[in-house]
Parts: C-alpha cells; structure tokens; sequence
C-alpha cells in the first residue's frame, strides 16, 4: 500500500504543513497531538481532561488509519511543567494497561500557553 496521508482539518496543520498521521502500512505514525477539541474548537485548562481530549484525537487518527491503540508501540509525551506527570500518566496508564507501548516524557516549553501536555504515538499494526 502506498502512503497515506490523514488530515484532521486542524489549522494547525495547515499553518505548519504537516499530517495528523502518516500510514505507510504496516506503520502508522501520528503526529503530536494536544487537547485541541477540533470540532469545538476549544481547549480544557485542566490537564487530565486535556489529555482525554488527546485520546479521542489518537483514537480518532488511529481508526482513519486503520489500526487502534492496541498496536502502538512508541509513545512520545511532551509535559509543560513537570507537575502535570502524574494526572498525565494516570491517563496513560489507564488507556495502555494491556499494550505498555515504550514512553519517553519530556518536560518542554509547549507552542501555545493553553496547552499543558502533547503526545505522539507510532503503532504497527499487526493484521497487515
């Protein structure tokens, strides 16, 4: 299968030129994602509803490409302050109990004030 590109309509990829993911079967690599409610067009202040908001959006992403979050194997978490590890892992905890993908978090500045946590995935999927 050749690439795929998936857009979610943000104006953030617009601005920046990028895909929400990219599949080139059998991989699957979505892009970082915030707690962007695109259809609402808002962003909770609080951290935990923040990254439920990003699990819609992998969960999302990952159905458009045909995979789910039991076949991520990577994931990337960028934290605006080191405080938000907890709530933020106990979201991750609770969504990757049974796959416990790889982690690498990082505490950075965030490109926007609103947002207070970021996530990538890559999956592999398996039935390809």
């Amino acid at each position: 299968m050749a690439r795929r590109n998936i857009s979610q309509g943000s104006k953030f990829e617009e601005l920046a030129g990028y895909s929400r993911a990219v599949v080139d079967d059998p991989w699957v690599f979505v892009s970082g994602t915030t707690g962007f409610d695109y259809a609402a067009g808002t962003i909770s202040d609080d951290i935990t509803e923040q990254t439920e908001q990003i699990f819609r959006n992998l969960n999302w992403a990952l159905k458009e490409a045909g995979a789910s979050l039991d076949d991520v194997v990577r994931v990337r978490v960028y934290l605006a302050a080191a405080e938000y590890f907890k709530p933020v892992a106990a979201v991750l905890g609770r969504e990757f109990a049974s796959v416990r993908p790889t982690n690498t978090t990082v505490v950075t500045d965030l490109v926007y004030p609103t947002m207070k946590v970021e996530i990538e995935v890559t999956a592999k999927k398996r039935d390809t």
